[in-house]
């Protein structure tokens, strides 16, 4: 079993705990973590576009001419697609992108997300934050003293709403409540921050 420092709020070591082999350990699944990324991106676009058939085009409801005689092709509307103005014949249509993941891989890779970060040495664990009201400048002291000027993700536990309200406005900071922990929200970051009851939460839910 590994182990990691918890550091307070200072930057200093406060004490260690162990981590759970089976979250923090295993081999990180490359293609699994690929695969849910996708999925969390493909649900997240609109998939609102759309383009007009030739049946949706406005004008075009009078033939150009007449069937045969004019030594011409024959026409039936100047809103087919072969006319500059007409439709568009296999153009995108209103639907959603989003597609299913098991849910065993879900956490499959957010266990691998996590064992990479611990792995690449981008995981840092905290102690739980203690703000007594809202305070970005306290926020900002902390991010400070742990030398944390990279783009960090920060995860608190769900009902740290003054943590949240301090940390959401600073740049380069992705702070996020346990619950929403995702695979895209875990790695895309340069260093990962969880606090002692987040990481035993995630233990909880993972191993």
């Amino acid at each position: 079993m590994a182990t990691i420092e918890i550091k307070n709020a200072s930057g200093e070591k406060a004490s260690e705990v162990e981590l759970e082999s089976a979250v923090f350990g295993i081999e990180p699944n490359v293609h699994v973590m690929h695969t849910v990324v996708r999925s969390q991106q493909a649900a997240m676009r609109q998939g609102t576009h759309d383009t007009k058939t030739r049946g949706e085009v406005r004008g075009g409801g009078k033939k150009p001419w007449r069937q045969k005689g004019t030594g011409r092709a024959r026409q039936g509307t100047i809103r087919a697609p072969q006319w500059a103005g007409g439709g568009t014949v296999f153009g995108p249509h209103p639907r959603s992108y989003a597609f299913r993941v098991n849910r065993k891989e879900v956490k499959l890779a957010m266990r691998s997300a996590l064992s990479a970060k611990l792995a690449d040495g981008q995981l840092m664990v905290v102690e739980d934050f203690k703000f007594e009201k809202p305070c970005t400048k306290e926020a900002v002291a902390f991010l400070k003293a742990n030398g944390l000027d990279r783009r960090t993700t920060i995860v608190i536990p769900n009902d740290d709403v003054n943590a949240y309200l301090s940390f959401r406005n600073i740049p380069k900071v992705n702070v996020i409540s346990v619950g929403e922990a995702n695979t895209m929200e875990l790695i895309d970051n340069k260093v990962l921050v969880l606090t002692a009851s987040t990481l035993k939460r995630l233990e909880e839910v993972l191993k």
